[in-house]
C-alpha cells in the first residue's frame, strides 16, 4: 500500500466543526473526493486535491528552500483525530493558507527542483527511495508541485483552511 498526500479545503464554519467533530469531517472529505473522483477538477476549483507518493519529495524540496509553512504535514493537530490512513488528519489555518500561496506563487516547480537529482533524494532517503535509487526525473514531483500552487491560491482567495494527511 502506498501513503499518499491528501489535501481538503474546508470554509471557516467546516474547519471549526472538524475541529470539534473529526469523524463528521472525515465523512465531508470523503464525500468531496468521491464527487470529484467521476468529475476531476483543476486543482484551483478542486476541493481535494492528492499529490501521490510525491509528498516526501516536496517536503524535503520545501525545506531545502526555507519554505515558512509545513504544507506537507499540516501544523496544527485536530483534537481527538483518528488514524485516516497513516495517522490523523492535521491543518493549515485559513491565515497560512494564505502565506503559504504568496510564498508558493514565487517559486515554479523549476526553482523548487534547481540543483538536485534523484540521487539527493536517494541519499535523503526520501519516499519511496526505490524511485530515487533507480535515477528517475524529478519531473514527477514538479507536476505535483505545479497542481499544489493553483490549489492553494485558491483556497487562501475563498478564505478557507485546508486539511492534511497521508492516505
Amino acid at each position: 500500500m502506498s501513503m499518499i498526500g491528501q489535501y481538503a479545503c474546508v470554509t471557516p464554519a467546516e474547519f471549526d466543526r472538524a475541529l470539534g467533530d473529526p469523524e463528521w469531517a472525515l465523512k465531508l472529505v470523503i464525500g468531496r473526493m468521491e464527487a470529484e473522483a467521476g468529475q476531476p477538477a483543476e486543482p484551483a476549483a478542486a476541493r481535494c486535491l492528492d499529490v501521490d507518493k510525491a509528498w516526501d519529495a516536496l517536503g524535503f524540496l520545501l525545506r531545502r528552500a526555507a519554505f515558512p509553512v509545513d504544507i506537507v504535514h499540516g501544523e496544527g493537530d485536530i483534537p481527538a483525530a483518528e488514524d485516516w490512513g497513516y495517522g490523523p488528519p492535521r491543518y493549515l489555518t485559513a491565515e497560512r493558507v494564505r502565506l503559504a500561496a504568496e510564498v508558493l506563487a514565487g517559486i515554479s516547480g523549476a526553482d523548487l527542483t534547481a540543483g538536485v537529482g534523484p540521487e539527493d533524494l536517494a541519499e535523503a532517503e526520501v519516499y519511496p527511495s526505490i524511485v530515487w535509487e533507480r535515477g528517475e526525473s524529478l519531473d514527477y514531483v514538479r507536476e505535483h508541485y505545479d497542481a499544489l500552487r493553483p490549489f492553494f491560491r485558491a483556497a487562501a482567495d475563498r478564505g478557507e483552511a485546508v486539511l492534511v494527511w497521508l492516505g
